[in-house]
């Protein structure tokens, strides 16, 4: 998702993370480079791979709060200087392979930066715990006539 949003400098397109993150393009280091896969000869002169990456430690786009939740969910994505690296190769278009790079940047951002709401504890009802000792009860049963038949 393509975004413009305001900044001094005046408009300035970025990807639209959620209602709160947009990421400047600015912060982006996107690179092309060779791809494997289909497209015969075509693919041996053309770079049509691309390699994003966005460091979540330098970014002006988060807050503290977001900046920690996005190093704890992504750490293993996360090199040591905290980048993060997107890679892109479904297509033998540059042009729709950084488009997808953008989309899979946001989505994962987006994963990372979702909040679960908390479990809200409850307590089993009356009638499930009744059934469920008398369900105790019977199985108790059954395996105690078991153990006196097999002593006769």
């Amino acid at each position: 998702m393509v975004e413009r949003h305001r900044t001094a400098r005046g408009f300035e397109q970025g990807i639209r993370v959620n209602e709160v993150v947009v990421i400047p393009r600015t912060e982006l280091e996107v690179r092309a480079t060779r791809s494997g896969g289909p497209g015969g000869q075509h693919v041996n002169t053309s770079s049509t791979r691309i390699e994003t990456v966005w460091n979540v430690r330098t970014s002006k786009a988060l807050d503290e709060a977001s900046r920690s939740r996005i190093e704890r969910a992504l750490a293993s994505r996360l090199d040591s200087s905290g980048n993060l690296r997107i890679v892109a190769s479904d297509t033998r278009s540059q042009r729709q392979n950084r488009e997808l790079a953008e989309q899979r940047l946001a989505e994962t951002l987006r994963r990372a930066l979702f909040v679960r709401k908390a479990r809200k504890r409850t307590r089993p009802h009356r009638g499930a715990v009744e059934a469920r000792l008398a369900d105790k009860k019977r199985r108790s049963a059954t395996k105690q006539d078991r153990r006196l038949k097999e002593e006769d």
